[in-house]
C-alpha cells in the first residue's frame, strides 16, 4: 500500500504526558503548555483528563486548565472521561470532544479501572450515548493492543473485538495503544490487520509508546498498512501509573522527522515544536526525550 499523502498528529503530552508526572505541575505552565502546541500547527491537542483526582492527583486542575486556554479555530481539545460524572464535569466547561478508554487485558482493566472489561464497556456506553445526544465527539481508546505488563502478549482477535464494540457506539476514531512498548513491527502490522476488519482503516490511530524503542518503526509498519493518524507526545513525555516500567509516548518531534523524511504532510512546524519541547523539560527538570530535538539543537541544519 501507499504511504499516505497526509498523516494526522494527534499530540498527547498535556494529558497522557504529564499525568505521571510526580511533582505538581502549576495550571498555568499547563496552559502555556497547550496554547504553544495548538500554535505548532497541531490539529489535535489532548488537553487533560476529568477524573478522580484522588488516583489521578496532577489532573484536578482539568476545567481550570479548560476554562484557561486559548481555543484556537480548527485546533480540536479533546479530554479524556471515565465516565458519566466526569463528562458531566467536562460538558461545564463546554469541551466539544471527549476520549473514553478500555483495556485489551482484564488485569490491567482492574488496575487502571477498577473493574472488569465488560463493565468498563457498560460505563463506556453510558456516557457516549450521552455525549452524542449532546453532539459531542467521542475518541475510543484501547489500551494493551499489543502486550500486558501481567499477562504477557494480547491476542489481535481480542483488540479487533474490543475496537468493533467503540466503533458500534459511535465513536469517530480508535486509539490503538501500545502501553507497555513491548510490540514489534511484525506484531503491530498482525494487529493492524486484524482490527481493520472490523473497524474501516481511516478511523483507526497508532498510540505507540517507546520502551523498547520500537515506536517509530512500529509507526512506520501501521502508517505502511494505512494508518493516518499518530498519537505522540512532545518531548516524549509519559509512562503509566498503571505499568511498571513503561516509558513515555514516542516524542512528536521524532515523529515529525520521520514524516518529514518521508515527505508526508502534518502541518506542524518542527521549530516551534522542539521549542515547545524545550520549554516543558526545562520546567520539568530533565532533558527532552526526544532523539531529533537533541539532535538537531547541536547541528547546523535548518529544520522548519
Amino acid at each position: 500500500m501507499a504511504l499516505p499523502t497526509y498523516v494526522k498528529m494527534v499530540e498527547v503530552g498535556p494529558r497522557d504526558g504529564l499525568q505521571n508526572e510526580a511533582t505538581p505541575i502549576p495550571t498555568a505552565i499547563k496552559i502555556e503548555l497547550i496554547n504553544r502546541l495548538s500554535n505548532c500547527g497541531l490539529p489535535v491537542v489532548e488537553a487533560t483528563s476529568f477524573v478522580s483526582a484522588k488516583w489521578v492527583p496532577q489532573m484536578a486542575d482539568a476545567a481550570a486548565v479548560m476554562t484557561g486556554i486559548q481555543r484556537k479555530p480548527g485546533v480540536s481539545y479533546p479530554v479524556l472521561v471515565p465516565n458519566v460524572k466526569g463528562l458531566e464535569a467536562a460538558l461545564a466547561v463546554g469541551v466539544s470532544e471527549i476520549a473514553v478508554f478500555t483495556a485489551a487485558s482484564e488485569t490491567f482493566s482492574q488496575k487502571n479501572t477498577n473493574c472488569s472489561i465488560s463493565t468498563s464497556l457498560e460505563r463506556i456506553r453510558d456516557v457516549v450515548d450521552k455525549a452524542l445526544a449532546s453532539n459531542i465527539r467521542v475518541r475510543g481508546y484501547i489500551s494493551c493492543v499489543l502486550g500486558c505488563p501481567y499477562e504477557g502478549v494480547v491476542a489481535p482477535q481480542t483488540v479487533a473485538a474490543l475496537a468493533r464494540d467503540l466503533f458500534l457506539m459511535g465513536c469517530y476514531e480508535i486509539s490503538l495503544g501500545d502501553t507497555i512498548g513491548i510490540g514489534t513491527p511484525a506484531s503491530a502490522r498482525a494487529m493492524i490487520h486484524a482490527v481493520e476488519r472490523d473497524v474501516p482503516i481511516n478511523q483507526l490511530a497508532a498510540h505507540f509508546h517507546d520502551t523498547y524503542g520500537q515506536a517509530l518503526a512500529n509507526l512506520f509498519a501501521v502508517i505502511e498498512c494505512g494508518v493516518a493518524v499518530v498519537d505522540s507526545s512532545v518531548a516524549g513525555l509519559g509512562g503509566c501509573p498503571f505499568a511498571c516500567g513503561a516509558s513515555g509516548n514516542v516524542a512528536s518531534e521524532d515523529v515529525l522527522y520521520m514524516l518529514n523524511g518521508l515527505g508526508i504532510d502534518t502541518g506542524v512546524d518542527m521549530a516551534k515544536l522542539i521549542a515547545t519541547g524545550e520549554f516543558i523539560s526545562k520546567f520539568i527538570g530533565r532533558p527532552s526525550s526526544s532523539k531529533a530535538s537533541l539532535a538537531l539543537a547541536k547541528s547546523k541544519i535548518m529544520i522548519h
